[in-house]
């Protein structure tokens, strides 16, 4: 099995592509200057992962923006500080600011070379406009949470991602490879729905971060720390 068998790229976009760790802890700053006791990186970006979890799944159809300042007014209380409604919505509106990963442009021009491309992301529509532009606005389509009215890692978004590539591409589930960093959101939706995967493994196999663990062990087609060590097997492959 070869990457370059798969005409059609589908994209999980934030920890993959996008650097959200770096965004989010750069976004928590303000809520962090008011804590006396503020938490380091590590713990930060556990304790968002828990609360946007829980959060995305009994609230599936709130848009992202939304979800985030209300991850954000949860984080405030747990860590024993007065809640500031106005901090909640700039830390959702901070979806555009958050940097992406400096492998992740140029790797997604080569590969749309050679591939219809396309991202599946927990976004909704108006924030992900500024992650596509620096990325260098690569999609053939753009698939958000706020068009599926559920998030990740429901099959749901999953299904949806095949009904569209069959409408708009006539292609089926074999002729995709579904490429992510995180186990949770993507990869064991991925694999239950029968989707080859690609594990962008950001955290070069560290736990934690921005993401919750895996609910169940998930075995991932291939395996790269970087989207530009992806494109090195992919060129290999050409030769």
């Amino acid at each position: 099995m070869r990457l370059c068998d798969f005409p059609i790229l589908t994209f999980d976009t934030y920890g993959t592509l996008i650097d959200w760790e770096t965004g989010i802890w750069d976004a928590l700053q303000p809520l962090c200057a008011r804590l006396a006791d503020p938490p380091t990186r590590e713990t930060a970006l556990a304790a968002f992962a828990q609360v946007e979890s829980t959060c995305q799944a009994a609230n599936p159809d709130l848009l992202y923006a939304d979800l985030l300042a209300a991850t954000h007014r949860t984080l405030t209380q747990n860590w024993g500080c007065e809640p500031d409604d106005d901090e909640s919505i700039r830390f959702g509106q901070s979806v555009g600011d958050w940097p992406a990963f400096a492998d992740a442009a140029e790797s997604l021009a080569y590969l749309k070379q050679h591939h219809r491309l396309i991202t599946l992301t927990n976004c909704g529509r108006t924030s992900y406009r500024g992650s596509s532009a620096r990325l260098g606005d690569p999609w053939d389509a753009i698939l958000t949470a706020e068009e599926i009215g559920s998030y990740k890692p429901s099959l749901a978004n999953f299904e949806f991602l095949l009904v569209r590539v069959a409408a708009d591409f006539g292609s089926d589930p074999g002729s995709v490879l579904h490429v992510a960093q995180s186990l949770f959101h993507d990869h064991v939706p991925a694999k239950a729905i029968g989707l080859t995967t690609v594990w962008i493994d950001r955290r070069a196999g560290r736990g934690g971060g921005a993401t919750a663990p895996p609910q169940e062990g998930v075995e991932p087609d291939f395996h790269f720390k970087s989207m530009a060590e992806l494109v090195a097997q992919h060129r290999a492959e050409q030769d």
